[in-house]
């Protein structure tokens, strides 16, 4: 379109000039045309976008596949009760009769319940389905369609084609494997009574009925129909009443229910058994009666024996031969216990040859002779002729050697016409589960079915197809699982591999399990999954003060621990705090108590000293008054507790007289140890120090005082002598080790000179030892004398190594003359010396 625009005068015109004003009409009408069915278009279209969300909306809603259907529950207790109205008029309300289909109708309800098993999904409230009338399950249209489509043609295709056609070959069930003809695929979709076609949804009926009176036969058929509306799952027994006798017709006939209207009136029967012979005696019951159960004698077939058998079994055969005469006279019948004549004789008239190509007329005592042609009869081979002359008894095998195709037909070869011929060659072909090979010897073609377990996992993906090796999908498992509640009471059966996928049923029972805390019982709540709601019961438990807590249960508190897990960087997000489960310690006591509540009620202290005797005897506790706790059952009040303070002051207690050192222990009951240090005094000669312990000291008396004083070393104070004195003939001390000869003389005489010892001739012999023993002690001194190097390395073993160790590199200090030649000069002249004053001493003697 052009632009329009006004102009001064006020009229509006187009772009593209008018030469008149109903040409600028009419266009101006087609411009508000076009611009309102445009408008009515875009109208149109936004209608139709809302009606398809609204009608999606509204499938969403009631499919019985949708986790959101809980708001419907409340209507299930009424569309159940409006279904089973018609039939529990009929019986007076008792709907004892309606489990199994009140079972059905809540399946269909229950979201997930309902599972189609070839496909393993939920049969939804909006979706074509079609229910087995064996086993009343339910699949989808499209799936039950392509099985029995797929069955067929599992059937048919090992079949030739002069076969095919002639059968009605069935398809069975995906489930309880009932047989449907071909011409009953299902097409349609209808609801369960089969009355209406493409029922429409409503959410006030059982999914996929109609709603109208189910109307089907029941079964076994009574000629009644069903008064259910229509419904899922088999019909329930019939109603109805109606009057009927018992089985043996004997009471009189009574109202009763059609399902139930046989019935016994418990008399006996009275009827004539089979036997003819006797009545029976069972009470009424239904069908023909039982076999005489009575034993009488019965002669047998023959009569030539009795015996005692079931009377409902009079006819039995003995296990003789007849042996009666035949009417030729010569023979006797052969046949065992028999009923009637014998018969003529098997030998008597026309009877042919062995071979059957001549016929004689002889008695039956004489036997057919042979005719003396060749047999000539068919051999078991079925091509060859037996070429012996007329014999009796069975024809030899078939010896003619022929050439011989295997079964298979690759080979031939040349044997007797008898024998088999089988090649080795085993069948490549692929047997018709169209996976394993035949692999049998010397196969004709014509391979037999697979022998082997499919062994696939079906789809529920617990078990394993059991049938033989086929083609296609396998059935569907159909087996059941149970779906329990948590108690086990509520039971949900599903299609196995459902259980997996679909919620445990509600349970209206309590919950059985015992409680978790201190209580004896928990409250009441129903059955559930999961750990049990915390306890708010009080807590009642008996305080340290006898009261009880009166706070809520708190054995099962959750408690938040932070910091248990440590971040390994500033790039790690900090966790949430977790929560575990815990008692909590009782509350602290509220109970009044005096002014204070009973936690904080108790002894006090009284800010004086407690004044309590101390551990070790001699303080007291100088803490405020404080609280003192009993150990061991003490009960003296005056000892000390844990509580009380310790004495860390030293031992003040008084030494024993003459023992300057104090005691070494810290403040301690009872008597302080013995002093064990040392003292140091002078001996009696004042020449030697003597160290004694202190105890030994301050406990000994005078007389032990002065033995303990003695150094007992020899007294060096001179004494007037008046004892007698021992003088040795040899000084011991020149001479040592050599024997000494004592003489016992007066020390006083001695001292004096009064008294002089001569040398004798032993002691001169002595003397003269002695002087070689001097020399001899010399030499050894001269030739062994240690050097100055000997000597400090001695002197340094017996000091010891000494701590620093001198440097290698340390500068050695130049030696004066008299050190370095010291050993040269010293040593000579200390051997002369002693050699002379040996040979002076010597001399003198």
């Amino acid at each position: 379109m052009g632009k329009i625009r006004g102009n001064t005068d006020g009229d509006i015109l187009p772009s593209v000039r008018c030469h008149s004003r109903e040409k600028f009409n009419m266009a101006l009408k087609l411009l508000y045309f076009y611009t309102e069915l445009s408008s009515q278009k875009k109208f149109d279209e936004i209608k139709k976008a809302n009606q398809a969300a609204a009608k999606k909306f509204v499938e969403d809603q009631f499919s019985s596949s949708s986790e959101e259907d809980e708001d419907i529950e409340g209507k299930h207790v009424k569309i159940l009760a409006k279904t089973f109205t018609t039939y529990t008029n009929q019986t007076d309300g008792d709907a004892s009769e309606l489990e199994r289909t009140r079972q059905y109708v809540n399946e269909a309800f229950q979201s997930g319940a309902l599972t189609c098993l070839i496909c393993i999904a939920s049969v939804k409230r909006n979706q074509a389905v079609w229910s087995c009338s064996g086993c009343f399950c339910i699949f989808h249209m499209p799936c039950i369609q392509k099985w029995a489509k797929d069955s067929l043609f599992l059937i048919s295709s090992p079949l030739t084609d002069d076969d095919f056609g002639k059968k009605d070959y069935p398809w069975p069930c995906p489930k309880c494997r009932f047989e449907y003809k071909r011409s009953e695929t299902p097409t349609r979709y209808y609801c369960y009574c089969g009355k209406v076609e493409d029922p429409e949804l409503d959410p006030w009926l059982v999914p996929h009925s109609c709603g109208q009176v189910c109307e089907r036969e029941f079964k076994p058929p009574c000629g009644h129909k069903c008064l259910l509306l229509c419904h899922p799952g088999p019909c329930p027994p019939c109603p109805k009443m109606v009057a009927i006798a018992c089985y043996c017709k004997k009471a009189k006939p009574v109202p009763r229910r059609c399902s139930t209207k046989e019935w016994s009136c418990q008399l006996p029967c009275g009827q004539k058994l089979p036997c003819r012979q006797h009545n029976c005696e069972n009470p009424c019951h239904p069908g023909n009666c039982q076999s005489c159960p009575r034993v009488s004698k019965q002669r047998c077939v023959c009569g030539r024996q009795t015996a005692e058998r079931l009377c409902a079994s009079p006819f039995w055969q003995c296990e003789q031969v007849c042996g009666r005469t035949l009417p030729c006279g010569n023979h006797t019948c052969e046949q065992v216990c028999h009923s009637g004549p014998c018969g003529e004789c098997p030998r008597s008239g026309k009877r042919p040859c062995p071979c059957g190509k001549s016929m004689f007329f002889l008695p039956c005592t004489e036997d057919v002779p042979t005719c003396g042609d060749s047999c000539d009869k068919v051999l078991e081979c079925g091509i060859h002729r037996c070429s012996q002359r007329c014999h009796r008894g069975p024809c030899e095998l078939c010896r003619q050697e022929v050439e011989k195709q295997c079964r298979c037909g690759k080979h031939t070869k040349r044997m007797p016409c008898h024998k088999p011929y089988l090649c080795e060659t085993k069948c490549i072909k692929i047997r018709d589960c169209q996976k394993h090979q035949c692999k049998r010897k010397c196969c004709s073609g014509n391979c037999p079915p697979c022998d082997q377990l499919c062994g696939r996992t079906l789809g529920c993906r617990n078990h394993k197809c059991p049938s033989v090796c086929h083609r296609g999908s396998c059935y569907p498992c159909p087996e059941t699982i149970d779906v329990l509640c948590n108690c086990g009471k509520t039971v949900l059966k599903v299609p196995c591999g459902r259980e997996r996928s679909t919620k445990p049923p509600k349970c209206k029972e309590l919950c059985s399990r015992p409680p978790t805390c201190h209580h004896p019982s928990q409250e009441k709540h129903s059955c559930h999954f999961g750990p049990c709601p915390a306890c708010r019961q009080s807590c009642q438990k008996v305080l340290k003060c006898s009261h009880l807590c009166p706070a809520s249960c708190h054995d099962e508190a959750l408690v938040k621990q932070t910091g248990l897990h440590q971040p390994a960087g500033p790039w790690e997000q900090p966790s949430e705090p977790a929560f575990i489960q815990t008692a909590l310690p009782c509350p602290p006591c509220q109970v009044p108590v005096s002014p204070l509540p009973c936690h904080s009620a108790g002894p006090y202290s009284c800010k004086r000293f407690c004044g309590r005797l101390l551990d070790c005897q001699n303080h007291t506790c100088m803490k405020e008054c404080h609280k003192c706790t009993k150990v061991n059952g003490n009960a003296d009040r005056q000892k000390a507790s844990p509580e009380c303070s310790r004495c860390e002051e030293a031992c003040t207690k008084p030494r024993p007289p003459g023992c300057p050192h104090s005691c070494v222990l810290p403040c301690h009951p009872g008597q302080c140890p013995p002093c064990v240090q040392m003292l140091k005094i002078k001996c009696h000669c004042k020449l030697t120090n003597l160290y004694i312990e202190c105890i030994r000291i301050t406990c000994a008396d005078l007389k032990e005082k002065d033995l303990l004083s003695s150094c007992k070393n020899q007294c060096p104070k001179e004494v007037s002598c008046i004892g007698k004195l021992m003088l040795p003939f040899v000084s011991s001390l020149a001479f040592p080790g050599s024997n000494l000869f004592f003489s016992e003389l007066q020390c006083s005489k001695v001292q004096e000179g009064q008294v002089s010892l001569e040398c004798d001739t032993l002691c001169k012999e002595m003397k003269q030892k002695a002087s070689e023993f001097l020399m001899l002690k010399t030499c050894q001194l001269f030739v062994f004398c240690p050097t100055q190097a000997e000597l400090e390395a001695f002197e340094n073993r017996l000091k010891g190594r000494r701590k620093n160790k001198r440097r290698k590199d340390e500068v050695e200090v130049e030696q004066s003359v008299w050190q370095k030649y010291k050993n040269f000069i010293v040593l000579p002249v200390c051997g002369v010396a002693v050699v002379m004053l040996a040979w002076l001493m010597a001399y003198n003697n």
